[in-house]
């Protein structure tokens, strides 16, 4: 894939969008497409402009929550997700996930959002215990689980299994937000394994920096 001409395309089709005036759900699109953006780039090497524009995407899907339909957690998600690849702090996001109430949640992306969530801010406990409602689920990616569960306990031999199979996972995968071939959700949870020590070398793959 030419990641230089998809960053192009997918940040003129943003800065189009911007000038309009926005809703939630357009709000939503344009998170979306700095977050491609972000992705993109960060694919060429490009760190410091992915990190603009992964900031960019959080904020977006921050102004987006507000008249947002109840349980639209993929907005915090994505918002702790793009800050931690962008190398900024995701403490906020990450705060106002629990705020709006993610850890009560009855839905599994609710309590991702709260997993997620307790991790950013270091409290490894409370993930462990929000992730074990994740295991097991039909309706929840078990690897996705199994690693969380598996960063908050500190199990680094286990987390290596999980973070492939993750890998593998999206390796498999037809279907990605705005076509952007990037395993996101491995290089979040490398993020957040790295911050404990846990960080595992992953098999070379098109769907992650070089």
């Amino acid at each position: 894939m030419d990641w230089d001409a998809a960053a192009e395309a997918v940040i003129a089709r943003y800065r189009r969008g911007e000038s309009r005036g926005l809703d939630q759900r357009q709000l939503t699109q344009l998170g979306n497409a700095a977050w491609a953006a972000g992705l993109c780039l960060l694919m060429t090497g490009r760190g410091d402009e992915a990190a603009e524009w992964l900031q960019r995407a959080a904020a977006r899907y921050r102004e987006s929550w507000e008249e947002a339909p109840p349980d639209s957690w993929g907005r915090p998600i994505a918002a702790m997700k793009a800050l931690l690849l962008a190398g900024d702090d995701a403490s906020p996001a990450a705060q106002w996930a629990l705020d709006a109430g993610a850890a009560e949640a009855e839905s599994p992306i609710g309590r991702y959002a709260a997993t997620l969530a307790c991790l950013v801010l270091g409290r490894d406990v409370e993930a462990r215990m929000l992730a074990e409602t994740l295991v097991e689920r039909d309706d929840f990616p078990a690897d996705v689980a199994d690693a969380l569960l598996m960063i908050a306990g500190l199990d680094r031999l286990e987390y290596d299994v999980a973070v492939e199979n993750v890998l593998d996972s999206f390796e498999r995968r037809e279907d990605f937000l705005e076509d952007v071939r990037v395993a996101d959700t491995v290089l979040v949870l490398q993020r957040l394994a790295a911050a404990r020590g846990l960080e595992v070398e992953l098999p070379p793959s098109d769907l992650l920096p070089a």
